[in-house]
């Protein structure tokens, strides 16, 4: 899975992008920039406001692995998917019914 690294890219997926909320997870939708093809990339954010380090960590893994069985990355999107207070304590099953929400919702395609 290709990911987003650059914090000035992320900086622009938060100022010019759709956002999608669920309890669970937030994610930010950004079209592909042009020059770049189809591939989409996806960015995995967690706060501190989440808690110490494990706890972040172990958001982002959750986020990762969830994002993974809802067919990330989209083509033609770059997402950010921001980690809720709630993530670090739902199970796969909500995980995966958030997923299918904000994937439908945004319209994602893989």
């Amino acid at each position: 899975m290709s990911t987003i690294k650059s914090s000035r890219e992320i900086d622009a997926i938060f100022r010019d992008s759709q956002r999608v909320a669920h309890p669970l997870v937030t994610a930010l939708i950004s079209s592909t920039p042009e020059g770049r093809g189809l591939e989409g990339r996806v960015a995995f954010i967690a706060g501190k406001r989440l808690g110490n380090a494990v706890v972040r960590n172990r958001s982002k893994r959750v986020l990762r692995e969830a994002s993974r069985r809802a067919g990330a990355p989209w083509a033609g999107a770059d997402v950010v998917l921001i980690a809720s207070p709630q993530t670090r304590e739902a199970d796969s099953q909500d995980l995966d019914r958030a997923f299918s929400r904000l994937v439908s919702r945004a319209e994602l395609r893989r």
